[in-house]
């Protein structure tokens, strides 16, 4: 393992009007060392947009990564650097979201094309920010997706200073297949991820891609630094419940469902005096009590009533008592 790769054995993947600020504070509540990312933030978001409502984030998060989209080393050295200012554990560029508004913006997984791109900005991020900068990749785009050509954007980023990927591994097509669909259909290539370990195992290098499970994420630990999971870890976040014992051999903050409740209540009651909506909280946890009795009482709860004006944290409350009561009623039946 490489001196830096704990701080990578498990993280939640950056993910578009998922991962925001909320979301993480809830996820923290479930695990205490699994890392963090906000979703993908571009550098004129950063330079230009209202930075409290892009970077804000509560010191509870932590640790948690910046992901930035971009492709000029100007810009991006100057993000990298207000996003450290701003307390951010991480800085990652993203070199592997395939949708046609990033690739338009020349980021994303068409930057794979240009690994002297790549090294020249991770190079700026570095010489701007006293904080590791790391690269979420794609294992190849399109029809470049030969070994030898991963191997090569790996070396020349890699001599720019990165010393930690992370790596979905799937290809990404450029054109043809939707973002959604770029997460499915072409499959996935654990084995390429695990020889890049081998040829570098100077290298922190984590996978992304398909885990869903902490079974799984430990078979990945056999043959890598890192892993990082997904949409499992927002649809079913209960599946980071054991993480910090089984993969950090450390105590977790909670010990039941109820427990991340009662931790996330006081973050909602502080939010919505503020005027936060219930539901733009509540529609992160939705899937917390999936597979348990009473669980579609409670996502129906929330739904209906999350959005109504006034909302308040006794929605949330009168969710989670209806799963109580469904669980008791199982229990005496």
């Amino acid at each position: 393992m490489t001196p830096t790769a704990d701080k990578h054995r498990l993280s939640v993947a950056p993910m578009m009007d998922w991962t925001d600020r909320h979301c993480r504070f809830f996820l923290r509540q479930v695990s205490r060392r699994v890392r963090l990312y906000t979703e993908m933030v571009t550098t004129g978001a950063v330079l230009h947009g209202d930075r409290d409502r892009i970077l804000g984030f509560s010191e509870a998060e932590q640790p948690v990564a910046l992901q930035l989209g971009g492709s000029d080393p100007e810009a991006m050295a100057r993000a990298a650097a207000i996003g450290a200012d701003w307390g951010y554990a991480e800085i990652n560029m993203n070199v592997g979201c395939p949708s046609d508004r990033v690739q338009s913006g020349r980021f994303g997984a068409c930057l794979m094309a240009e690994p002297a791109t790549v090294a020249a900005c991770v190079a700026a991020m570095r010489a701007a920010c006293d904080v590791p900068v790391t690269v979420k990749s794609r294992i190849g785009i399109d029809d470049r997706d030969s070994y030898e050509e991963l191997v090569a954007f790996i070396d020349t980023v890699a001599e720019a200073g990165c010393d930690t990927f992370i790596v979905h591994a799937r290809k990404a097509w450029l054109s043809g297949l939707s973002p959604k669909e770029n997460r499915e259909i072409p499959p996935l290539r654990y084995d390429v991820v695990h020889r890049l370990k081998r040829d570098f195992p100077h290298l922190t290098i984590a996978i992304n891609g398909g885990i869903t499970s902490l079974d799984a994420a430990e078979a990945q630990l056999a043959h890598l630094d890192g892993v990082m999971i997904g949409r499992e870890a927002y649809q079913n976040p209960w599946v980071l419940a054991e993480a910090d014992r089984r993969i950090f051999g450390e105590d977790g903050p909670v010990r039941s469902r109820r427990d991340a409740i009662d931790g996330f209540l006081p973050y909602v009651e502080a939010n919505r005096s503020r005027g936060v909506p219930l539901g733009s909280m509540t529609r992160h946890i939705l899937g917390l009590y999936q597979a348990v009795p009473g669980a579609r009482a409670f996502r129906r709860h929330l739904a209906e009533n999350a959005h109504r004006p006034g909302a308040g944290p006794e929605v949330l409350r009168a969710a989670v008592d209806l799963v109580e009561a469904a669980i008791e009623q199982r229990r005496a039946a």
